[in-house]
């Protein structure tokens, strides 16, 4: 990964590195021909939105990353592009699909209750109604002591202070968009009858952690292992996680939201890439016998300063 002189202070990121909260919506939409101009007011403005619907409950840490899709730029902004932004890329395994789904803009809403979430998206939704169509929106939460509704603590590798950032924020590689970021989410629904049906141990060995604890197991070919992806020089590489659990008891489904913020996507893809197709040392991610992708999209961050500039970047619809 290319070195960089980035600070924190000067990254001018969206709140990408924002701490985990109790309280997330994900709301991903695509952008009706003709709906253009209606977003890029929405996304100029939406730092001033968040502001204006947080104001009143200054500890609810009410936050908003916007993503923006492949084709989607081109719409909105046209040339010049992130360096890096493409769809999502499909995988077809022996056993295990990764799907691509329709995406153009995503919105990470996060707050420490679900009113703020609530009322945020609500408030985006009334000034995106007619211009976007709505693939899909989770309200996810924080489950016990950061575990997944699978029952094992979620997001232990996740990277911290300036790691965080040299791992999530584009630097001086892309200088026309330092201070953005790339987003991968999938959403994965569990099969917890057949999960709870295992063992604790077996679990275990699935995971390749204590269910308890959460103290890392020496398992090859486990979830924790095909999830590690290394540079050429040994090193792992690093992504910032922000998976969160969901559900909806009543009707059997209960899943993960996953998100990783990347600097380049190449690391979430890679690791994508060992899980749903193996690789030479281990084969699929096991957990995959037991959750199934049922969306894929990858998104840019742009960075603060793009957004408040918005209005001089349009182009013609």
């Amino acid at each position: 990964m290319p070195s960089s002189s980035m600070r924190l202070a000067d990254a001018q990121s969206q709140p990408v590195l924002s701490p985990p909260a109790p309280v997330a919506v994900f709301l991903v939409v695509t952008v009706e021909p003709g709906g253009e101009p209606e977003v890029r007011d929405l996304l100029a403005g939406l730092a001033g939105l968040v502001r204006a619907v947080g104001f009143p409950s200054p500890d609810g840490g009410l936050c908003c990353v916007a993503g923006v899709g492949s084709t989607a730029w081109d719409r909105l902004f046209g040339d010049p592009r992130p360096q890096e932004l493409h769809p999502f890329k499909e995988l077809e395994g022996a056993r295990h699909r990764a799907v691509s789904t329709p995406g153009d803009l995503l919105f990470h809403i996060r707050a420490a209750r679900p009113d703020l979430c609530f009322a945020l998206a609500a408030e985006i939704m009334k000034r995106l109604r007619d211009a976007v169509t709505v693939q899909d929106e989770v309200q996810a939460f924080a489950y016990f002591d950061s575990r997944n509704v699978l029952g094992f603590v979620d997001g232990t590798e996740n990277p911290v202070g300036q790691a965080a950032a040299e791992a999530a924020v584009v630097g001086d590689e892309d200088p026309a968009f330092r201070g953005g970021s790339y987003a991968i989410v999938q959403k994965y629904l569990h099969d917890v009858d057949a999960w709870e049906a295992l063992a604790v141990e077996a679990q275990e060995k699935v995971i390749g952690r204590s269910k308890l604890t959460n103290i890392e197991l020496d398992v090859p070919g486990s979830h924790k292992d095909v999830n590690t992806v290394t540079g050429p020089d040994g090193e792992e590489l690093e992504i910032l996680r922000g998976a969160m659990p969901f559900g909806r008891p009543g009707h059997g489904e209960f899943g993960t939201y996953f998100i990783a913020y990347a600097r380049t996507p190449e690391i979430p893809e890679a690791m994508m890439r060992k899980m749903f197709l193996g690789g030479p040392e281990s084969g699929p991610d096991p957990i995959l016998d037991y959750s199934r992708a049922v969306t894929g999209t990858l998104f840019f961050i742009p960075s603060v300063t793009f957004l408040e500039a918005i209005p001089e970047r349009s182009v013609t619809d």
